[in-house]
Formats: C-alpha cells, structure tokens, sequence
C-alpha cells in the first residue's frame, strides 16, 4: 500500500528554532555569528533606492532642450531639497525670469541635453531587519541576512494575521474551552501578548486593539468577526502584512473550537515570560504557519520523537478543508481504493472520527496531523 504523508502543526515544549533573517537587497551585516540578541535587535541593514522624478526642465524654460545647459545652476551628482532652483534662463535684459524647480529632496541623476530633462532620484529608503527571537547569531549570510537560533517552546497555529511581534504571555482565560471575551482584556495587558480558550469574539478583538495588545492566541474565531476588525475579506492570499495593531494566531480552526488541551497548557506553563509572534500564513504552496516561540535555554532539548507525518489507524489530524475546517480527528481507516468526492476527482480518503463521534470521509491531502 502507498504510504500517505501530511504536514502537521507542532506544540513542542522545547526545541531549537532557526529563523533566517534576509534582507529584501544586498546590504550590510551588523551582528557576528555568536552574539547574543534580542527580538529588537537589529541585525542587518540596507537602503532601497528612492524613486526617479523627471522634471521638464527645458519645456519649463521656454527653451530648446540643446539650450538647457547654458542655465543649470547644479549639476549630476549634486544634492537638492524640495523647491530648490535646477535651472534658470532670463530675458529682456534680465526682466523676466523663468524657474525650473526640485519637487523633492534628493540627487541629481541624469542630465538631458536630448531631452532638456533633469532627473532626480529620491533619498533612498533604509531598511533594517531585527532578530525577531531572543537568541544567539548562528551564521551570517554576507550581504544578505543572519540566522538566529533559540531554544525554548514552538507552537504553530493553524491560521493568523498580522506580523513580527513580541510581548510576554499572560493568561486571559481559564480554561481551553473559556471564550475570550471584551470583559477579559484589561488596561494593564497592554505590550503584551494574551492566551485565549474556545473563541474570540469581534468586541475582544477590537477592545485588545484599543489597549494596546500586542498579540492574541486563541482556539477559534469567527470569520465575520475577523472581516469586520480587518476592514476587507482576507481571501486566500498570504497573510501576514495587515496594518492591524496587534497579531492573531488561531490554533484550531473558525467558529468556536476550544485550543488544544496540551497548546492551553504549555501556555500556562509559560506565563510571563517573554514570547515572539507572528501571524503570517500561506496554506497553498510554500505552507507558511503562524507561530509563537518562547525561548527558554534552560530547558534541555529532549531527543523528541518527531512525526514522520505517517498517517496510521489512530493518529490524530485536523481537518483543513471544508466542510469540517478546523475539525481535530482521529484516523478509523485508511482505504486503499481511489473514491469519487464531490469535486469529480477519483482521490486517496481516510476516514475519520470527530470529537463529537460523528465519522466522516476525508481525502488524505485536506488534513494535517497534530504533533505534541
């Protein structure tokens, strides 16, 4: 029989993430490989050209394009600010005057006596990339980015919104199946990064927002919800880059599902210390997963016996498809045969238990399996 092999979000109490931090162009590396950092750390920095603004300099003057040099008052390589003169030609022995002016601040690039033009590039745009994780520099790419790696606790999520962020755990809830509600989120949580149960209700998220919450980790949320904090209707484009104030990370699904029973503790376990998250998704080619990582190197990375992402009879999996999104399982049966499902497709299924002991037919590749 053909092996079936499926992703699987981790919850992992101690392990060693490496995260490469790569700058979008070729740069400068400001971190040697060994030293301590922190998620604010910057670690590589560069500068993305400014934008190249044409002015019509000779069309401006009333002049002919082969005159325009006779009137420059700077030249390639020079610096100007906003409204500074470029070029300036006068007439009836110096009684009337006619301007060509920089609209921006910037650097004289090109000179055009064929096209009487005078282009001027905007400063450029720094760029600096941070280390994201408290941790340590592991390898340095020259002129590219770092790779930082920490050791503590790494669990994924199954879907998120909103980027880079860092803030200590606090618990919010008392239990996995306790919805997160406007009641529970406090003045006093602002910078930092809260731990829900069963769901997160649209007053909640716009409260935490208002505080100043730097992250929220739940079981589920509603997507209606979700659409009216974010403005738009995310689609199934990466996430990841909303201008929202604060990062969301979903663990199990949409609706009202409560967190993992071994996620909600290992959080407790946690509380108070400082956690990095990040919201980013992509559930289609390049699978990106939301996570939070909470370093601690004083817990000795056990030999963890890792899923080989084998699915057997038992094995417990979440479902990633409609119409049971988000839906944990519990493989019953693993048929060989091809089926039809409803898309028309002849496919490899599995079949499957919910939690609320109703059995369902699944093809193999809309679930994942729940490691930890």
């Amino acid at each position: 029989m053909a092996t079936a092999y499926t992703p699987g979000l981790r919850v992992s109490p101690a392990t060693r993430v490496r995260k490469t931090r790569r700058l979008p162009l070729k740069g400068e590396i400001v971190v040697e490989v060994g030293q301590e950092v922190a998620p604010d750390t910057v670690v590589a920095r560069t500068e993305i050209p400014g934008i190249l603004r044409t002015v019509r300099a000779s069309e401006q003057l009333g002049l002919e394009p082969g005159e325009l040099a006779a009137t420059l008052l700077v030249k390639e390589g020079d610096e100007v600010t906003a409204g500074q003169l470029l070029a300036e030609s006068k007439s009836f022995f110096g009684l009337f005057k006619a301007e060509s002016r920089s609209p921006i601040d910037g650097v004289v690039e090109i000179i055009s006596e064929v096209t009487g033009h005078i282009n001027v590039r905007e400063r450029p745009n720094p760029i600096e990339i941070t280390a994201y994780l408290q941790g340590r520099v592991a390898e340095t790419l020259p002129g590219e980015g770092v790779v930082v790696e920490t050791q503590g606790a790494f669990v994924q999520g199954i879907f998120g919104v909103g980027g880079e962020r860092h803030g200590r755990l606090r618990m919010a809830v008392q239990r996995p199946d306790e919805p997160l509600d406007s009641e529970a989120i406090l003045p006093d949580m602002a910078g930092q990064i809260i731990i829900g149960g069963a769901n997160l209700s649209g007053a909640a998220l716009r409260k935490a927002a208002e505080v100043g919450v730097r992250g929220i980790v739940v079981g589920a949320v509603r997507d209606a919800d979700l659409i009216e904090f974010l403005g738009y209707d995310i689609g199934v484009a990466i996430t990841g880059q909303e201008q929202i104030d604060l990062t969301l990370v979903v663990t199990e699904g949409f609706g009202s599902l409560p967190m993992a029973g071994r996620a909600f503790e290992l959080f407790r376990e946690l509380e108070g210390r400082e956690a990095s998250i990040n919201g980013a998704t992509q559930i289609r080619a390049g699978v990106i997963r939301p996570e939070v990582i909470v370093p601690r190197p004083e817990v000795p990375v056990a030999d963890e016996a890792e899923s080989d992402g084998e699915l057997r009879v038992g094995a417990a999996i979440r479902i990633v498809r409609e119409p049971h999104f988000g839906n944990l399982a519990t493989v019953t049966g693993l048929p060989t045969e091809l089926q039809l499902v409803p898309s028309g497709a002849r496919v490899r299924v599995l079949e499957a238990e919910l939690a609320d002991g109703a059995r369902v037919i699944v093809p193999r590749a809309n679930v994942e399996i729940v490691q930890g």
